[in-house]
């Protein structure tokens, strides 16, 4: 093969390969000018990540709450008034139907009703919703940073197992489309657990 060959060749490979490597760049280009947004993969509104500070009162026995004792858990948690209208008590139902949902992985999930205001739950709400964690919030800054569409009430949040708020499910939510959004957060943090444990070793 002569010189002149193996110039045009390698001149050919170079620029195959330029392609290549700028393919992603022309495609994330042409799909921005072009006004192409992919659908995003989670139902949940994936929001601004902070740790929620401060401290309630555990309804059930009167010692104090803090969110570090559920830390290393995944938390659906919901703020409504103590008298549980009938939203409040949709939402306590999604939340215990999603936690089952994940069968052998539900113990990994936690359940926790802030209440913000005075009134307590009647009896038969606390019975509906045995082991959720029912704390008297009012005035805590619990509260405080939890941002909403509008109210607090609306939304089921969740809390990532090292205690930061990062998801909130909009107003009357699909509870199918919910269960999946947790069944994929428990398999990623899982295989990332795994890694974490692997790279120890």
């Amino acid at each position: 093969m002569s010189n002149e060959s193996v110039i045009r060749k390698n001149r050919r490979t170079l620029i195959l390969l330029a392609l290549i490597f700028s393919a992603p760049f022309i495609a994330s280009y042409a799909l921005y000018f072009w006004n192409v947004r992919p659908q995003p993969v989670n139902y949940g509104d994936l929001i601004e990540v902070r740790q929620l500070k401060g401290t309630g009162l555990n309804d059930t026995d009167q010692t104090i709450f803090r969110m570090r004792d559920l830390r290393g858990k995944w938390v659906l948690m919901s703020i409504d008034a103590g008298a549980c209208d009938e939203q409040c008590r949709k939402k306590l139902y999604y939340m215990r139907q999603v936690r089952t949902y994940q069968n052998a992985e539900m113990d990994r999930i936690e359940r926790l009703w802030l209440i913000d205001d005075e009134q307590k739950p009647s009896p038969e709400v606390l019975s509906n919703y045995a082991g959720m964690h029912v704390i008297l919030a009012k005035n805590s800054e619990l509260l405080k940073e939890v941002p909403a569409n509008g109210s607090q009430h609306d939304h089921i949040y969740l809390i990532d197992p090292i205690g930061n708020l990062m998801m909130r499910f909009p107003k009357d939510p699909d509870p199918g489309k919910m269960a999946k959004d947790i069944k994929r957060l428990l398999k990623v943090s899982q295989l990332e657990h795994a890694m974490g444990t692997d790279m120890k070793h």
